[in-house]
């Protein structure tokens, strides 16, 4: 079956990052297979000792042993701390490729998919996948293969305990298949139940000062408890199936070497093997077995980091990254919106529809109706923020998938109705974050909003830092931060939703000036508002219910015609209308 293109590219993703780490690999598995060779040390020096030492009361040849035997183990060792060294980077180096990518499919998760569900796994099904690279689970895959050396090593002592050996490493084996069919479900369930005391929490934080004044934490914190002890409950499965089979495990592989010891013992006394034999087919069994039993206690982990795999190609399937198209010149003319229809992000359903108007340069919009009537949903389809379902959105005539995120968002200037800024002083929020900014465009953008004076009056100025969504300061002073950061740069187009719903009267004659200075230097602004004094300074009005625009045009004239229709409703049309240039 052939894959769709954006499919494969995907895939090359996280398959070229794991691609760059083959060479690493090669190495890595090149130093196991010299470590597993030299851990043969053990049993061949026991073997010399029973065998040539002790009957031939040789010190020489024991201190020569000796010697050799603590060359070849710190030969062993040196390669052990290397081939762990090696590991934990081939770790940060798949985190070094592809963090960039998680970090923005996190960004682009809410806009695409909604809020729904956590919207940080990506990020840590990543740190898993490092995680387990940087652990024993891969040392211990790739001890695997060295497995038939040891009990080959071991046949050559004698068939009998060759063949007890290799019994015991397929009894081990079957342990590890029924591990792994026994705990994929669980595994699951652990995730989905993490996932959901998560968002329990992160709501809690984030609306902790509403829990506490109406006094219902206690009651969240009960549904909390509820999905907590569901997490504890998988979680308990899942570490019952792997802490189970893993205890079976080396139960029965102390068993295994005290049977191999007994079965040595009883073939010395017929006389079929030397004392030696013992010791050593021991110890090269347990060694041969050892990787089995590590792979079963790190079976959690294995099952994660696969979980984890998934998660992501999935993901990566579903967000495949954009080529940056041609840059076009900076917009001046016009926006232009034909039969534009969208709704939530990962909803089917449209919340506003067939909206059609074109504003040329100069113009501002203002965007009235009761709640629910669209408005949001219009500005942010407009912005490109919520994707549409139908029609398009130009800006001097390009759409906007013409633009690349980082070119249009330089022409764009947006206020939401959630005021949220950065941990960061007050200037790297108004400049977006900008890589060595002009300050005086910083200042600019405060002058715009008006608020120059105030951030002056800061304890450190421009240089104020905010905390973490800027609580140290109040709800007008971070709206009108927030102005100031969407006005920053002289932006063709600027929206602003209910940018009034938090200003006092010197805000909101603040809000009347910049919007005339965007119109007065040739740019459009759009403003969504319920309050008659956030559309002072528009020139177009359209008037939004139920998804529709039921009238555009001309400021006076629409608010005429909306008070004279006010006793009998609006028409439930759309309406297209194109608007006259400001005079």
């Amino acid at each position: 079956m052939m894959r769709n293109p954006s499919s494969a590219l995907s895939r090359s993703d996280l398959a070229l990052a794991l691609a760059s780490l083959r060479g690493w690999l090669v190495g890595v598995g090149l130093f196991s297979g010299v470590i597993n060779l030299l851990a043969l040390t053990g049993s061949l020096f026991m073997l010399q000792i029973y065998d040539r030492v002790l009957p031939s009361h040789s010190g020489v040849t024991l201190v020569a042993l000796m010697i050799v035997a603590i060359g070849l183990y710190a030969v062993q060792g040196a390669l052990d701390v290397i081939r762990s060294r090696l590991l934990v980077r081939m770790g940060s180096r798949l985190d070094e490729k592809l963090g960039a990518r998680i970090y923005a499919i996190v960004l682009q998760l809410p806009l695409r998919m909604g809020r729904n569900g956590d919207g940080l796994q990506p990020v840590r099904d990543l740190d898993t996948m490092r995680s387990f690279l940087s652990g024993q689970g891969p040392s211990a895959l790739l001890d695997l293969p060295w497995i038939p050396i040891y009990l080959a090593f071991v046949f050559m002592l004698h068939p009998w305990l060759g063949w007890l050996a290799t019994a015991g490493a397929l009894v081990l084996i079957g342990l590890t298949l029924i591990t792994e069919l026994q705990s994929r479900k669980p595994a699951r369930e652990v995730m989905i139940e993490a996932n959901k005391r998560h968002a329990l929490s992160s709501a809690g934080r984030r609306n902790a000062e509403v829990l506490h004044a109406m006094g219902f934490g206690g009651r969240l914190q009960a549904r909390w408890l509820t999905a907590n002890a569901s997490h504890l409950a998988a979680h308990q499965r899942a570490s019952d199936v792997t802490g189970g089979l893993g205890a079976i495990s080396k139960v029965f592989r102390g068993f295994l070497q005290s049977a191999i010891l007994a079965l040595g013992a009883w073939l010395t006394i017929k006389g079929e093997v030397s004392a030696g034999a013992i010791i050593a087919s021991s110890i090269a069994s347990a060694r041969a077995l050892a990787p089995i039993e590590t792979a079963i206690g790190n079976w959690k982990f294995f099952m994660a980091a696969r979980e984890s795999r998934k998660r992501l190609i999935k993901l990566l399937d579903a967000l495949p990254p954009s080529h940056a198209p041609m840059s076009l010149p900076s917009p001046a003319r016009e926006l232009i919106l034909e039969g534009l229809t969208a709704g939530a992000p990962g909803s089917l359903l449209p919340i506003m529809q067939n909206v059609s108007f074109k504003l040329e340069a100069g113009q501002g919009l203002g965007v009235i109706g009761p709640s629910a009537a669209g408005k949001s949903t219009l500005v942010r389809a407009m912005i490109g923020v919520w994707p549409s379902m139908r029609g398009i959105v130009r800006i001097d005539g390009a759409a906007l998938d013409q633009w690349s995120p980082a070119e249009l968002g330089q022409h764009i200037g947006y206020l939401p109705q959630d005021i949220e800024l950065f941990d960061g002083t007050v200037a790297e929020n108004i400049s977006r974050f900008a890589h060595d900014p002009d300050p005086q465009t910083i200042i600019a953008a405060a002058q715009a909003a008006n608020i120059h004076e105030m951030i002056l009056h800061l304890a450190d100025g421009y240089g104020t830092r905010l905390g973490e969504d800027g609580t140290s300061l109040s709800a007008g002073q971070r709206q009108r931060i927030a102005l100031a950061r969407a006005l920053y740069g002289d932006p063709f187009l600027v929206v602003l939703d209910e940018p009034n719903s938090n200003l006092d009267a010197e805000g909101e004659a603040a809000l009347t000036h910049a919007i005339h200075g965007i119109r007065n230097r040739g740019g459009i602004v759009v403003v969504v508002a319920h309050r008659p004094s956030a559309i002072a300074a528009v020139d177009i009005l359209a008037v939004m219910a139920g998804g529709l625009v039921q009238a555009f045009g001309p400021k006076d004239e629409v608010l005429a015609k909306t008070v004279q229709r006010a006793g009998s409703g609006l028409h439930q049309g759309g309406l297209s209308v194109v608007a006259e240039p400001a005079k």
